[in-house]
């Protein structure tokens, strides 16, 4: 379209708004922006719930070790369970150290063996259970040296390899949380770059107005750069303030430990949720821009009259 063309088509219409307000179509897309969002909330709430199961129950087990004692000679096992607490309980490091009875001990093998297989005569372990120093505990090789000065057949488990796994499964878990962030905002995005192209390609003409009327494509993508955000903007509050309140009633059904206590919910963790609305629009506004200048570019290439 020639200049002359362009001024006499100017005179015979006024075009609308770029976006006109109060679209129909705004609906339907803060609500898919919301809903991406709400699950973007929910995956950060998971990855702290996550991260704090994983570092309690680690902070437990290295809080605590046990002994398997084995009697040697004509010594019972009764009797060795106590020589080996007596030697255990002067290691530096070692808070406590308790023989577990006979009975406890068949306890702790019945989930096992089943109660059938527990008679009297079976000749079960015994074990010590040690209380370690939370802040410099004992190590396993402090505490095999003190057994084996003492002359005790035992085995001392320091929980190092349940640590691990509790360490990588909260690092799996962690990360699957992280991922799933990742996705909802890069589907958020798709959906924002989608929404700007069409919105470009049903309203060329207009676009091609405002190039000829000397508008530069980085005015015309601003235009769309701040509808989208204010929408994804909105869309955040809104998925924030609904995980939020998800979020409190799981804290609040459960009591101090939450309703589920392998991912428990902290009222902290719902400040978490407080940047989402920026965020959102952040996502929304970077989205908006590459993609409208992307086709700006093709547009103004081609001929639309």
């Amino acid at each position: 379209m020639s200049a002359e063309a362009a001024q006499s088509f100017l005179r015979r219409w006024t075009p609308g708004p770029l976006m006109p307000r109060g679209d129909v179509r705004d609906a339907s897309l803060v609500f898919v922006i919301a809903v991406l969002c709400f699950f973007a909330c929910l995956a950060a709430l998971a990855a702290l719930a996550a991260d704090r199961a994983a570092g309690g129950w680690a902070a437990q087990l290295q809080g605590s070790a046990t002994v398997l004692v084995r009697p040697t000679g004509g010594e019972s096992v009764d009797a060795a369970a106590a020589r080996a607490a007596e030697a255990l309980s002067g290691v530096r490091g070692v808070n406590e150290a308790v023989a577990l009875e006979k009975d406890k001990a068949l306890a702790l093998l019945q989930p096992w063996l089943g109660k059938d297989a527990l008679d009297d005569d079976l000749p079960a372990p015994r074990l010590v259970t040690l209380d370690l120093d939370p802040i410099a505990p004992a190590s396993a090789a402090d505490l095999g040296a003190a057994l084996k000065a003492a002359n005790i057949d035992a085995t001392v488990d320091d929980h190092s390899l349940w640590i691990k796994d509790i360490v990588r499964a909260g690092a799996w878990a962690r990360a699957a949380a992280v991922g799933v962030f990742a996705l909802t905002a890069l589907a958020a995005a798709a959906v924002i770059a989608h929404a700007a192209r069409a919105v470009l390609a049903a309203r060329h003409e207009i676009v091609e107005v405002l190039h000829v009327s000397g508008a530069e494509d980085r005015f015309i993508a601003g235009l769309l750069l701040r509808r989208f955000a204010a929408m994804a903007f909105v869309a955040g509050v809104i998925a924030a303030a609904g995980a939020g309140v998800l979020g409190a009633a799981v804290r609040l059904a459960g009591g101090g430990e939450g309703l589920t206590p392998p991912l428990p919910v902290a009222w902290i963790d719902l400040a978490a949720l407080l940047p989402c609305p920026l965020l959102a629009a952040g996502v929304a506004a970077l989205s908006a821009r590459f993609s409208a200048l992307g086709l700006l570019r093709d547009m103004s290439n081609k001929d639309w009259t």
